[in-house]
């Protein structure tokens, strides 16, 4: 029995079925024009969420917040991802 990979729980059949659906509403030209605009709005709630994440930044920096907290537990997780490379290294075989 195979598994088919999903994407938040939704399967390639339905994906096919919102698919026609979408085109039955909207009309193939319309779909590219669609994508654009979601694409837009996308790249804005991207870059307004970066804006904010600046913004608390140097307003922690300017408090004298640590703000190298995210640093260090980086390392710590890095450490370990070594660690644990090291150690599953002996034990993985070679094809």
């Amino acid at each position: 029995m195979t598994q088919l990979a999903t994407f938040l729980f939704i399967g390639a059949p339905e994906v096919m079925l919102i698919l026609l659906v979408v085109v039955m509403v909207f009309g193939a030209d319309k779909i590219p024009d669609i994508a654009r605009g979601m694409g837009k709005g996308m790249r804005m709630l991207r870059d307004a969420s970066s804006d904010i994440k600046s913004e608390i930044t140097k307003t922690a920096e300017n408090q004298g917040v640590d703000v190298d907290v995210t640093k260090d537990i980086t390392e710590e997780i890095n450490k370990v991802k070594d660690d644990l490379d090291d150690f599953t290294g002996s034990i993985k075989r070679n094809p």
